[in-house]
């Protein structure tokens, strides 16, 4: 019998007219997708079909979050770039509120495990605690210097987490209304927070590339996991709390906390992976790129423990529902499950004022969080695209009393080992995107289709007409950046005689040693830059990768310095602000994303620096660091003026226009 794949590429479709900004999965279930786009739409998906059960509108910007709630995952969240926040009910396909009060995009969202409450992040730093049944806002928490990129509620919903890109993570009271704590251990912006299922513990996953853990009973940190090959994107606590799954770039990994370690690992393919949740032994991990949205499936009843090479759930029993056909060995070692005796669990903690707050709790009038009218919602629409899995899912008919069990759905099949899939147990060997060997790369195109199963055809169905914005290339997961790996391979003409293997290898050899020069060239203009580094003198490491003209080195340094506001002043903004207009406009997707990054820090945390130099009246007597800051600023403020009309220009590209958006109202605040 052939082996399967612990891990495989299950579906990818198109999701939205626009780029896809957010997605989020039905956790409590697994099988469901919820999609927010720059088509100022919100679709739903079911996991394993490419069709939409049921699009949603009435947002006037694009979508930038999304997150399911209700028992029974039968209401959706979405939040836009103008601060809008909507609530759809579901089963009953309408809209429910329309609550405004943030004045920049909504970044993070969740919903309260019991009350009618929610709660939203935004890029104006504020976390709000919305009632539902009351139309308004109840608190706003500050206290964050950045972008909230996450929220959750605690299990039993007393406490509030929130992580930000200021690299803090903040516990917050909701009785009190004030913090409990500041998790501050973090070197870059933090991604995600999750709370265990039942003990008082919080896991986080940063930029900084580390997975953290903190024990809520003493607030101290418990572990830290090693570093990662890239930013963590989500982690997702095992349902029985025996493990944490951590999602990054490409990777998936499965981590312990008493002591560190990491049990297993996966090489995905999903790139930035923006979700994930578990069903039927299963782990389900989505994420999106441009247009379209890729699902992943991973077999955890096959994740292995790293120090006795036994199965996972010997040490996190499951469910009669999830038992496997092949138990273990009776003789077999248990994998110890990490998590401290001690902690306490949600169910020790003494009753609070925190459940009566629904009674208790004043909605705040402010104008800025009483705008909200019956009028808003007109244009609110829920079309149902597929009536039948529609009603499958969120209007199932009310079954019976019977004495047979309710049918689960059955879990995903795995592929066989030897089907040319997207996903290999292997680590990455930096060999090329196309999987290769020799004898791959050989295969023609019919013998590939010739091995795709009718199954598989049908769940990675991408429709023929896919949007395409021009003039930007996408950023490949695979790939270096900046350069064409055609130019480094044979070119050969249709009517080509075979070649023999002795005049591949030939051919195949003199592409490699040119791509191996220029990447030669590239790792000594990264060292010169590095020696520079090393003296902490970001000014002349800046000044030295300009001069060396090559844009991929000051595309790695910029995105280095764009981690750490506190390495840059106005002579640096005024360095990079003459070199924006050509990362701006590139044609490579990764360069414009590094230049919208740059910008924006710039305009985050100097432009009321700018705007209050320039407005300022002339000095009495001579004050010369005065006069040096002006002209600092002066010089700044000229940039920006000449970048403002390619901005409006590139507003409007279906690929990367809401960050050129984001930064257009940024800019607006200079004005």
């Amino acid at each position: 019998m052939a082996t399967t794949k612990r891990a495989w590429k299950l579906q990818e479709y198109v999701a939205h007219a626009g780029n896809v900004n957010c997605l989020a999965l039905g956790h409590k279930s697994g099988r469901v997708i919820v999609t927010g786009g720059d088509d100022k739409k919100v679709n739903l998906w079911l996991v394993g079909k490419p069709n939409c059960i049921m699009s949603l509108s009435g947002h006037t910007t694009p979508v930038e979050a999304v997150r399911f709630g209700g028992a029974d995952e039968s209401m959706v969240m979405a939040g836009s770039m103008s601060g809008a926040l909507k609530i759809w009910d579901l089963k009953a396909a309408k809209i429910v509120r329309t609550l405004t009060g943030h004045k920049a995009n909504i970044r993070s969202l969740d919903f309260h495990p019991f009350g009618a409450f929610v709660a939203s992040g935004s890029l104006d730093t504020n976390v709000k605690l919305w009632d539902i049944r009351r139309k308004g806002c109840i608190f706003t928490y500050k206290g964050h210097c950045g972008a909230v990129n996450c929220l959750r509620f605690s299990p039993d919903g007393r406490w509030l987490a929130s992580a930000g890109d200021d690299s803090l993570i903040k516990l917050w009271d909701l009785t009190a209304g004030k913090p409990l704590t500041d998790f501050r251990e973090h070197s870059a912006a933090v991604n995600c927070v999750e709370f265990h299922p039942n003990e008082f513990l919080l896991a986080s996953g940063s930029s900084d590339r580390t997975v953290k853990f903190w024990d809520l009973e003493t607030l101290k940190l418990v572990s830290s996991a090693g570093e990662d090959a890239g930013p963590i994107r989500t982690v997702f606590f095992h349902e029985e709390g025996g493990c944490l799954f951590s999602g990054s770039q490409d990777m998936l990994k499965v981590y312990g906390w008493e002591p560190s370690r990491c049990y297993d690992s996966f090489a995905m393919g999903w790139a930035k992976v923006a979700d994930t949740a578990i069903a039927q032994n299963q782990l389900i991990g989505a994420s999106f790129n441009q247009t379209n949205v890729l699902v992943y499936v991973v077999d955890i009843k096959r994740c292995q423990s790293f120090a006795n090479n036994q199965p996972l759930t010997t040490s996190t029993p499951l469910s009669n529902s999830e038992v496997t056909e092949k138990e273990p060995h009776p003789s077999s070692k248990p994998m110890p499950v990490p998590s401290a005796h001690h902690r306490k669990a949600y169910t020790d903690r003494p009753s609070t004022q925190s459940t009566k707050q629904s009674e208790e709790v004043k909605v705040e009038t402010d104008e800025e969080t009483s705008m909200w009218a019956e009028d808003e919602d007109v244009d609110s629409v829920a079309e149902i695209r597929d009536l039948v899995d529609y009603r499958e899912v969120f209007q199932p008919k009310s079954k019976k009393l019977s004495r047979t069990p309710p049918k689960d759905r059955e879990p995903f099949t795995a592929p066989p080992e030897d089907v040319d899939t997207n996903i290999d147990r292997r680590p990455p060997t930096g060999t090329s995107g196309d999987g290769g060997t020799h004898r791959k790369a050989g295969r023609s195109k019919a013998d590939k289709e010739r091995k795709v199963t009718p199954r598989s055809e049908l769940s990675r169905h991408v429709p023929d007409v896919i949007p395409k914005s021009p003039g930007v290339i996408a950023t490949p997961t695979n790939k270096p950046v900046g350069l064409a790996m055609e130019d480094f391979l044979p070119k050969t003409e249709p009517s080509a005689r075979a070649i023999s293997e002795e005049e591949a290898t030939i051919a195949l050899q003199s592409g490699h040693n040119s791509m191996a020069a220029v990447l030669s060239t590239r790792h000594k203009n990264l060292q010169v830059v590095r020696t520079m580094w090393t003296n902490r003198d970001v000014r002349t490491s800046l000044d030295t990768a300009i001069t060396i003209n090559d844009p991929a080195v000051v595309v790695d340094l910029l995105g280095l310095m764009c981690l750490k506001d506190q390495w840059w002043n106005l002579d640096i903004c005024a360095l990079v602000l003459s070199q924006l207009q050509d990362l701006l406009f590139s044609k490579y997707e990764n360069y414009v994303i590094c230049g919208c990054n740059a910008l924006r820090v710039i305009l985050k945390n100097f432009g009321a620096i700018i705007k209050t130099n320039l407005s300022a009246g002339p000095s009495i007597g001579v004050d010369i660091s005065r006069e040096e800051r002006q002209n600092k600023c002066k010089m700044c403020d000229s940039y920006l003026t000449s970048l403002r009309p390619l901005l409006d220009k590139r507003h409007s590209s279906v690929k990367i226009g809401s960050r050129f958006r984001e930064l257009i109202i940024l800019m607006d605040t200079l004005a």
